[in-house]
């Protein structure tokens, strides 16, 4: 150890110097002393920034990255709160990150800035329907409805929400608007086969789900045509291929609480329930059911 207070004036002179040589010590003016300097930007181009956050959180979104784009789209309403597109990018990665309140939340502020954007009455409608509140859906769908009267995507929630209360004659014809909207659209053509099966019109829900699969070959429409076809019971072999494809490409719909969800009716349920009892799908059910992942997400 050294006493440092017996160091020689010349060795304090010593070290200054060199101090004052590596700008570790200064002996000029405080005016011209230099001091860090942090760039601040202006109003104008935080919410320049704002955009380019905004555009950078859709992106994730696209990429399916949804909790990385929440909080860059957070990020983005903090810096510029008053643009509603900013807002719908945050409810919808909310929205895609199963944060429902939140993403309420950010529509409501969306359209206090912007109420004459349909889709934004549409997005929350989505929400309630998610939450199982039929009532509230139907009234947001009307209104966005009015601001944008030929959406085929809000007469398919239209008629979610009226098999949700059991009203099977208006559903029928919501899910018939949005086909005659987009004739494609295999989704509402499915649901009316759904609501045609339940209210006893079999015949007619069988030509509809093979209209479906001409379309798109997907399970759902797979599943409950088998189904209907077995319990008609002139097609049995078709029925079993049928049922065997489509627990195959999607064992979830082995499982009635996802039949329940995807809004089946109780008798196209139990027409499910007597085919995949049959002993030559044995095989096909158990594997269905150790492949499942379905979980209620509501």
């Amino acid at each position: 150890m050294v006493d440092r207070s017996r160091t020689p004036s010349r060795w304090r002179q010593r070290l200054a110097a060199t101090l004052i040589g590596l700008g570790c010590l200064s002996w000029t003016s405080p005016t011209h002393a230099l001091v860090p300097y942090v760039y601040i930007p202006t109003t104008e181009e935080l919410k320049g920034s704002s955009m380019g956050i905004g555009r950078t959180a859709a992106q994730l979104l696209q990429l399916g990255q949804p909790k990385e784009a929440a909080k860059l789209a957070a990020l983005a309403v903090r810096l510029q709160p008053e643009d509603e597109r900013l807002w719908t990018v945050l409810a919808e990665a909310q929205l895609r990150s199963n944060e429902l309140e939140e993403a309420s939340r950010s529509l409501a502020a969306a359209k206090q800035l912007n109420p004459q954007k349909a889709g934004l009455w549409f997005a929350e409608a989505a929400i309630a329907l998610r939450t199982e509140r039929p009532d509230e859906a139907i009234d947001l769908l009307a209104r966005g409805l009015q601001l944008e009267p030929d959406n085929p995507a809000a007469y398919f929630d239209l008629g979610n929400a009226r098999i949700m209360r059991d009203e099977l004659e208006l559903a029928l014809k919501a899910f018939e608007r949005a086909t005659s909207l987009k004739p494609d659209f295999w989704e509402a053509l499915n649901n009316q086969a759904l609501v045609l099966y339940e209210i006893g019109n079999r015949d007619e829900a069988i030509r509809r789900w093979r209209r479906v699969l001409e379309i798109e070959n997907n399970p759902e429409p797979m599943l409950a045509l088998a189904a209907a076809l077995h319990q008609q019971g002139n097609n049995r072999e078709e029925a079993l291929s049928l049922a065997n494809t489509a627990l195959s490409n999607d064992p979830n719909y082995v499982l009635p609480p996802h039949q329940v969800e995807q809004l089946w009716g109780a008798r196209i349920r139990q027409a499910a329930a007597q085919l995949l009892d049959q002993e030559e799908l044995a095989d096909t059910v158990e594997r269905a059911q150790a492949n499942a992942t379905w979980k209620k997400n509501r």
